[in-house]
């Protein structure tokens, strides 16, 4: 089945828009909150250990598990609104 080349260059443009914010998050949460900013986040506490260190440890897997989370209902309902969902 042919797809519309505007509609489909729209939708690739959503996808890697989408892409790149998950992928500044990640680079934010891990390398960010993990390492440039720990000294100042290590004065913080959770669950009695110092923020950056939970972050660098703990934080970012979670949040690395989030956003992939968040890509795949993100794509799914882009693929809706394009028209090229596998349903």
């Amino acid at each position: 089945m042919a797809q519309d080349p505007g509609k489909m260059k729209a939708y690739w443009k959503k996808n890697l828009k989408t892409l790149f914010i998950l992928l500044f998050i990640w680079f934010l949460v891990s390398f960010g909150f993990g390492i440039l900013w720990v000294d100042e986040l290590n004065n913080i506490r959770l669950g009695g250990y110092k923020l950056g260190f939970w972050f660098a440890q703990q934080g970012s897997i979670y949040s690395f598990v989030v956003l992939i989370f968040i890509y795949v209902y993100r794509m799914n309902k882009l693929d809706k609104e394009f028209d090229v969902n596998e349903e």
